[in-house]
């Protein structure tokens, strides 16, 4: 396991997920992002998405997958965020990124992403970090392009209709991929 002492208090520390972790990184990921709980932070989509951001059935695959893993991120031993790993041949994938509302805006996110882009450089040898991210994310997108990521027009639709993924309060929803070379 690896520690840090944070900006704010508390010892950082990262480990990968394992299954007994699900329930709580569920409700962590459905606090950072969906109904009013996420309002606290900064990520909210409660106003372009509502229902589910993901499930136990989304987290466990990501937990369990060869080639993919949830890396958690604990303060003083209490889940405050993760985010996914996925080796994709050349490149990773970044997703599933949540920090709990409470912890946004301190500095907390720029370390996990930097610590996630470090380990799969050593892990899997990759110079590339891939995201997507929906693109009337404008905020969002900001803050990714201040840690080197570039947007690249490369669109996927939204999945309309899949209630897996939340229930859409507008039309215009798509992905777009944001892309990070790695030294």
């Amino acid at each position: 396991m690896d520690t840090a002492m944070s900006q704010e208090t508390g010892r950082i520390s990262y480990r990968d997920a394992v299954e007994e972790d699900v329930p709580v990184l569920v409700r962590l990921i459905e606090s950072a992002y969906r109904g009013d709980s996420s309002r606290a932070g900064w990520t909210t989509e409660a106003d372009i998405l509502q229902g589910q951001r993901t499930d136990a059935e989304g987290v466990r695959a990501v937990v369990t997958t060869p080639g993919s893993r949830l890396l958690v991120v604990e303060r003083d031993g209490e889940l405050v965020a993760c985010c996914q790993l996925e080796r994709r041949g050349a490149a990773a994938y970044f997703g599933m990124f949540a920090v709990r509302p409470e912890h946004q805006g301190g500095g907390l996110g720029r370390r996990i992403i930097a610590e996630a882009e470090r380990r799969v450089r050593d892990l899997w040898d990759v110079r590339e970090m891939h995201m997507t991210v929906i693109s009337v994310r404008e905020e969002l997108i900001a803050w990714y392009e201040r840690r080197g990521y570039r947007r690249t027009g490369e669109m996927t639709p939204f999945p309309y209709g899949d209630e897996r993924f939340g229930v859409p309060q507008r039309d215009d929803l798509q992905f777009e991929l944001l892309v990070k070379p790695l030294a």
